[in-house]
């Protein structure tokens, strides 16, 4: 059999071997996928609302209360990562659960978490921004264009 021959069997057997995998495999239920994650962000962003709301209630003003409100959901994110119900959380909602704040304070901690083996400064100092760190950069970079544009128009 010649080499051309064999790329050209091997290529149909590639093929329809991808064929019966797209045939098999389950589709995945989109609709239902879409519904969790808003409705697990909607959830997020409404105990948010509702922090936000409570300290206004308490007579602290509203910068100061939005600065707690983003401490408090940073904390909450954090510790629901450091205790796993984050993790199952992501599970279930998908993009629902990387509303902006405790998306990236799980990101953060789970970076930690899982790098801490190989001690605080090589580990955890070294990568705790693996995850997290693309998400810096392209949130600056966005900024930076966001506040060039608005600038331009101005």
């Amino acid at each position: 059999m010649s080499s051309e021959s064999e790329e050209k069997l091997k290529t149909a057997q590639q093929e329809e071997y991808h064929n019966l995998v797209n045939r098999i495999k389950p589709k995945p239920p989109v609709l239902k996928n879409c519904l969790w994650a808003f409705v697990v962000g909607g959830l997020i962003c409404v105990i948010g609302q509702l922090i936000l709301n409570y300290l206004i209630s308490m007579g602290i003003n509203k910068v100061d209360a939005g600065s707690l409100t983003a401490i408090i959901m940073i904390f909450m994110g954090a510790l629901f990562t450091g205790i796993g119900v984050y993790d199952d959380l992501g599970q279930k909602a998908g993009a629902g659960s990387i509303v902006p704040i405790t998306g990236f304070a799980n990101a953060i901690v789970a970076s930690a978490m899982e790098f801490k083996r190989e001690g605080y400064i090589f580990g955890v100092g070294a990568r705790i921004f693996s995850i997290a760190g693309p998400t810096l950069v392209f949130g600056f970079v966005a900024s930076v264009l966001i506040g060039l544009i608005k600038l331009a128009f101005r």
